[in-house]
């Protein structure tokens, strides 16, 4: 539960004191009487005809009331004038012929323009100084508040304490975790044997993955206050605040001890130094010196683990890495089956769920998901039943809230003519059949030729059988024809091609690329890899990649991936060729009915289903599984 301390307030503060003189100086100065300035000849003619009601002399102004006749015409009023006196011997007679009451005047400005214009105006601006110094300073410094850290504190208090029973998917982080709750709790059981509490925990991994749940977990179950503050906060503006504000946050969680600090996103402050443009001392690298600083000072015998989360490890200082500071590294990745599961009965304890729910099929139908993007799935889901006036969620719409998910809402007011959708509806058709034909594929799961989000006018979507860490080469070749299966499905049976394999090039001309010169799978080249990428982390690896080959390698290269993508495309023309009819019933059937899942497919082309497939350990690559195998390979006609 948050913990907050709010300061007393009194009834009368400075700041309304402030604002009483600021209305009484703006009502002094526009809103008082202003008296009409007349010429003295002027002031000669209201006397002359008996308009002058009273006046007071002075030796440098004359004052008074002269009457005033009403643009109506039947009523009199009174305006003050004022006038520059002349040298006149006879107004003195003139006044008392007209019986006027006057008196003489002694005026000095001197003391009242002081006070107006100078007195006043500075004493509210000082009050106004003064005020802001309070509200922001403190200890001295006008601005010394600015170096207190924004760290907010969660006691274990509260009725709602996150503990391991709320984090499932990532087992292997939580193990590692444990060691650090027994340091903790029972810290004299390590003391004693000679062993040192480690001072930092780094949780790295994908966004989504549970580190900060993890991390509030920790204090959970250890029973500590947890002290939680984002990298972007230490940064200001001011010079030396960053590394202000790092001292503060250390005092804080001392004196809070035993207790857990958990930095969120830690890369926006450290980052390796002397990597910006110029080479600079900038204030983000003070403030990375000032954390390096304080991580070796404190001590960890008192019960204080720093704990930090960061999707970017590669960008981190080495100092930062090295033991004595971030001690352990923990990877917290995306789950597995058994993990994906877990997470969605975690999330679906708040949710109805109809009886016939299985979250077994539903953790297939999600390689590659974050926990929060399967939570986003059953919120999805139980949106989409509410929406239907529905008393539970069903299968139904947690299908529904993965392809949302996955490709975006349904267009359904998109409206394609004709042609448009019988071109979308043999893309997506070779597709489907090249996937479902060829050995080395995942099986198609769905097909629709409905539009989704902001460009998708079809897409396929492949449901791998199993989680995979390792692509073969053979995997790689066939995963090349099921991208070109949508453009060849147009050329053979279109005659002509349209934009709608954009997307699919891209993907195409990167993984042969990525074949060649990462895998280093070209017999031609050999096992080698080219273009390594270690620039400037502010400008981009891409921007300053270095080039480790001639120009005879690239040309090699070059060659090399036409040539794969050229046998791809030659592969899969024969391939549709020999099965047109099959092409062609499937694209009429998708017209007909928009979508296709995978038992729908396979039953029309009189194609076995695939099972799980298991690779010996020779047939297996050990290369960086591609991003397309990670989620479902989705083609989308753009």
């Amino acid at each position: 539960m948050l913990k907050k301390n709010k300061p007393k307030k009194s009834r009368f503060s400075i700041l309304y004191i402030l604002i009483f003189l600021a209305v009484l100086y703006i009502l002094q100065m526009f809103f008082s009487p202003r008296a009409e300035e007349i010429s003295y000849s002027k002031f000669r003619f209201y006397l002359k005809n008996g308009l002058i009601s009273d006046c007071t002399v002075g030796a440098d102004l004359i004052r008074g009331y002269y009457k005033k006749i009403s643009q109506e015409g039947n009523k009199e009023e009174k305006a003050a004038f004022v006038t520059v006196p002349i040298q006149d011997m006879t107004l003195v007679n003139e006044l008392e012929s007209q019986k006027i009451p006057f008196k003489g005047a002694v005026e000095s400005n001197f003391l009242k323009n002081i006070l107006m214009w100078w007195v006043f105006p500075f004493g509210i601006m000082t009050l106004g100084w003064f005020f802001l110094f309070k509200k922001v300073g403190g200890m001295g410094s006008p601005f010394s508040s600015f170096g207190k850290a924004k760290v907010k504190l969660y006691s274990d208090s509260g009725t709602q304490k996150t503990t391991f029973i709320d984090v499932a998917g990532c087992d292997e982080a939580k193990e590692e975790l444990k060691e650090i709750i027994d340091f903790l709790s029972y810290p004299e059981r390590f003391q004693k044997l000679g062993g040192k509490i480690p001072k930092g925990v780094l949780l790295i991994g994908p966004p989504g993955t549970g580190k900060t749940l993890l991390a509030k977990a920790v204090a959970g179950e250890a029973g500590v206050a947890f002290f939680s503050i984002s990298g972007s906060d230490f940064v200001e503006m001011f010079v030396g605040m960053g590394a202000a504000r790092v001292r503060d946050m250390f005092e804080q969680a001392k004196e809070k001890a035993p207790c857990i600090v958990f930095i969120d996103e830690i890369d926006s402050v450290g980052r390796q130094r002397g990597t910006g443009l110029g080479g600079g001392h900038d204030e983000r690298e003070q403030t990375l010196n000032q954390l390096l600083a304080e991580m070796d000072g404190f001590n960890s015998q008192k019960g204080v683990i720093i704990i930090a989360a960061t999707n970017r490890p590669d960008v981190l200082d080495g100092a930062l890495l090295r033991p004595g500071r971030f001690d352990r590294q923990i990877t917290v990745d995306r789950p597995d089956l058994t993990g994906r599961e877990s997470i969605l009965a975690v999330h679906a304890r708040g949710v109805k769920l109809a009886s016939d729910i299985n979250l077994k099929i539903i953790a297939k139908r999600t390689p590659g998901f974050s926990g929060a993007d399967l939570a986003n799935v059953v919120n999805e889901a139980a949106l989409l039943a509410a929406r239907h006036n529905k008393d539970s969620v069903g299968m139904e719409e947690l299908e529904s809230a993965i392809d949302r998910v996955l490709a975006g809402p349904e267009r359904k007011s998109r409206i394609m003519s004709d042609k448009e959708k019988k071109t979308v509806a043999f893309h997506e058709s070779g597709h489907t059949l090249v996937a479902a034909l060829l050995p080395n594929t995942d099986p198609v799961h769905k097909v629709s030729i409905i539009p989704r989000g902001a460009a998708a006018l079809g897409y396929t979507m492949q449901l791998p059988t199993e989680d995979k860490y390792l692509t073969s080469e053979s995997e790689i070749l066939d995963m090349l024809c099921v991208l070109l299966g949508g453009r060849a499905a147009e050329e053979l049976i279109l005659n002509e091609i349209s934009t709608g394999a954009q997307n699919d090039l891209e993907k195409v001309s990167q993984l042969a690329r990525n074949y060649v010169c990462r895998f280093g799978m070209s017999k031609k080249v050999g096992p080698q890899t080219f273009g390594r990428q270690s620039g400037n982390i502010f400008l981009g690896h891409d921007l300053v990649q270095e080039k480790e080959y001639s120009e005879k390698t690239a040309v090699i290269i070059d060659e090399e991936v036409s040539r794969i993508i050229t046998e791809s495309h030659e592969k899969v023309r024969k391939l549709l060729t020999d099965n047109r009819d099959k092409l062609n019933m499937l694209a009429k059937r998708l017209e007909e009915e928009e979508v296709l899942d995978g038992e729908q497919v396979l039953e029309l082309l009189h194609v076995e289903k695939k099972h799980t497939k298991t690779h010996k350990i020779a047939d297996i690559t050990p290369v960086e599984q591609p991003q397309q195998n990670l989620q479902y390979t989705q083609k989308y006609l753009r």
